[in-house]
């Protein structure tokens, strides 16, 4: 069958990160797979902010889709992270990271791909049946195949057109803001910084700088709604805004200065229902969003990827038809379906820790910060079990 065939095995439709990685492994698996997207030759252009960085178990899952060699090329990996927890050094922690913006990510898998599998078209229609699907682009072409899979993320025209809905669990849960630093990455004391809340209630996560190229790279995460006035303080001057929000980080980084526009993503925590439909899988954000301050995000999707690779998709194919039975055995995956919920999970119970004001959760901070201060005394020597009695009187703050 001619790559350019309209009868094919599977339609991906979205060729972000998601869609992208699943089209390209199930291809190399012999499968025939056609990758739409309206914006096929557009990426890099403009600037999608999404997740910038990923760690060594993500890897292991692009390395294992055959992408690996693809990021390497087009990432910058650090190696070792400086951890200030409370405004002091908590650690260094050997860590493998690679870090690009979004697009650059997205590109890198898309280079990788076999001539002619992606196809730029805009999907006006589906037709879903128990064996065949139909898919109608808006200029007028048809494709069909066995299964389609909606990888389109934030999109939801295509949710309508099958029938879906989309439900909102947590309607602006936290706010990612991203800015490149001014001074030159060589100026910067640390390869990589994770710099957490220096208290709690103030609705702030964490500040991570990590190296792009030549450039230190920031991404601030907070549980702040983005018409409120910080917001728009931060905007009009990042370096006065941080000053204030962290007053010590300009002991480890006392250039504070933001070159460019701040991008700012609000994060709404939401869940696709009523997926179990003949002929359609629905993955990544198209399926559930994840809140980045866990980093469980690109993990998430390409869970879902993997899964579909390695063990449903070769199944389904195996035997005729491709009714909501099959499809049901990937929503009921129980490895896909334990890094759904522990998404969730930690997306809930990061921004109850930061921002909760019950007893429970006040008794929460206590212990973890006594237990971190009294690791930090024992690690530094006795000067430092002085912090412990101040942890007693801050932590529920």
């Amino acid at each position: 069958m001619s790559r350019q065939s309209n009868r094919l095995d599977i339609v991906v439709v979205g060729a972000g990160l998601a869609g992208s990685c699943l089209a390209g492994a199930l291809t190399r698996r012999g499968i025939q797979v056609a990758l739409i997207d309206a914006q096929a030759g557009h990426v890099g252009e403009r600037r999608d902010f999404r997740a910038e960085k990923f760690g060594a178990d993500q890897m292991a899952l692009f390395e294992g889709l055959g992408f690996g060699p693809a990021l390497v090329a087009h990432t910058t990996a650090t190696e070792e992270v400086a951890v200030i927890r409370y405004g002091h050094l908590a650690y260094r922690e050997a860590a493998c990271e690679w870090g690009a913006h979004y697009p650059v990510l997205v590109r890198a898998v898309r280079d990788a791909l076999p001539e002619g599998l992606l196809r730029p078209g805009r999907v006006a229609d589906l037709d879903l049946g128990p064996e065949r699907q139909v898919l109608s682009l808006s200029d007028g072409r048809q494709i069909e195949a066995r299964l389609v899979v909606l990888a389109t993320g934030l999109g939801q025209a295509l949710h309508a057109k099958a029938g879906l809905s989309r439900r909102v669990l947590s309607p602006r849960h936290s706010l990612a803001i991203g800015f490149d630093m001014t001074a030159p990455r060589d100026s910067f004391s640390f390869p990589a910084l994770t710099y957490f809340s220096e208290r709690f209630g103030g609705r702030d996560a964490y500040l991570t700088l990590f190296p792009l190229g030549s450039v230190m790279r920031a991404n601030l995460f907070c549980y702040r709604d983005p018409g409120e006035v910080w917001v728009a303080d931060l905007r009009r001057d990042p370096a006065a805004t941080l000053r204030t929000m962290m007053p010590r980080l300009p002991a480890a980084c006392p250039d504070l200065e933001v070159a460019g526009p701040l991008e700012v993503r609000p994060i709404d925590l939401v869940r696709t229902e009523g997926v179990e439909r003949d002929g359609l899988v629905v993955i990544g954000d198209a399926f559930q969003t994840a809140c980045p301050i866990p980093g469980t995000g690109v993990g998430k999707l390409l869970t879902d990827v993997d899964r579909l690779t390695r063990i449903h998709v070769p199944a389904w194919l195996a035997t005729p038809g491709m009714g909501r039975d099959k499809i049901a055995t990937f929503y009921g995956d129980p490895i896909k379906k334990a890094c759904d919920a522990e998404s969730l999970r930690l997306s809930h119970y990061a921004r109850s820790l930061a921002v909760e004001s019950g007893a429970v959760w006040r008794a929460r901070r206590l212990r973890n910060r006594v237990a971190r201060t009294a690791a930090y005394a024992a690690r530094d020597g006795w000067k430092a079990v002085a912090s412990v009695a101040q942890a007693l009187m801050l932590a529920g703050g």
